[in-house]
């Protein structure tokens, strides 16, 4: 079982159910389980109706609808895993609120699952090339290429989240904690990291202006609007 990493206790639930039954069921399995939780206080929302343990456990699932904005609203998708799923929501009421973006939310326990399967998908299909419908990895059927652009969100390395980047939309945006910094809160270490939810919101608007959906112009006024500096030193070079 690659690594899960919980955003809300319902998807804990659920993988742990999932090691109890594979490991101490009828049929043990020769498996284990490595679960990554967080020390973060924030309110635990019941499970979207709809949503199974069987969503959960394949790596990634539709958390809430975007905000109805009318027709005219730009579509986007953003992707939160583990607690920074929290600064997700937060960027999704930021597009709304001030800049027309209706965005979808995407929980993702893990995007080393989500690869597993998108491999074991090419591999079938390079085994098989007679077959008359081949295998599509499961990330790429939720995520399909309409939609609007993605901006996923880790509190890893953007290598978790870029785990699945090629079987995605070109306008795919990782974003995670590479380089190093320390900070005396959590927002300021964040906004470091630019995984806060201006900069989510920002690189959301920059993948629209990037697809043609909005001037390119109104993307670089958001950044300022924002409050981010596009001219600081990458966390990366520090």
């Amino acid at each position: 079982m690659a690594t899960p990493r919980s955003s809300f206790a319902y998807e804990l639930a659920a993988v742990i159910r999932d090691g109890i039954g594979r490991m101490h069921g009828p049929k043990p399995e020769d498996v284990y389980y490595y679960v990554t939780i967080y020390n973060e206080n924030y309110a635990q929302p019941p499970r979207p109706d709809g949503v199974s343990d069987e969503d959960i456990l394949r790596g990634v699932y539709r958390f809430a609808a975007a905000p109805d904005l009318g027709r005219d609203a730009h579509p986007a998708r953003l992707i939160g895993s583990g607690s920074i799923l929290q600064q997700v929501l937060a960027a999704r009421d930021l597009l709304a609120d001030k800049f027309g973006v209706a965005a979808e939310v995407y929980s993702a326990p893990s995007f080393p699952l989500l690869r597993r399967d998108a491999l074991e998908a090419e591999r079938w299909n390079r085994l098989h090339p007679e077959a008359k419908k081949p295998r599509v990895p499961y990330v790429s059927t939720i995520l399909p290429p309409d939609g609007g652009p993605i901006v996923a969100a880790t509190d890893w390395m953007k290598a978790l989240p870029d785990m699945v980047s090629r079987w995605l939309p070109s306008q795919y945006v990782a974003l995670g904690t590479d380089g190093f910094g320390r900070s005396d809160t959590r927002e300021n270490l964040r906004a470091l990291f630019e995984i806060d939810p201006p900069h989510i919101a920002a690189a959301t608007l920059v993948s629209l202006a990037r697809c043609g959906a909005i001037p390119a112009a109104r993307a670089a006024k958001a950044i300022h609007e924002l409050g981010i500096d596009p001219d600081k030193t990458d966390p990366l070079a520090l």
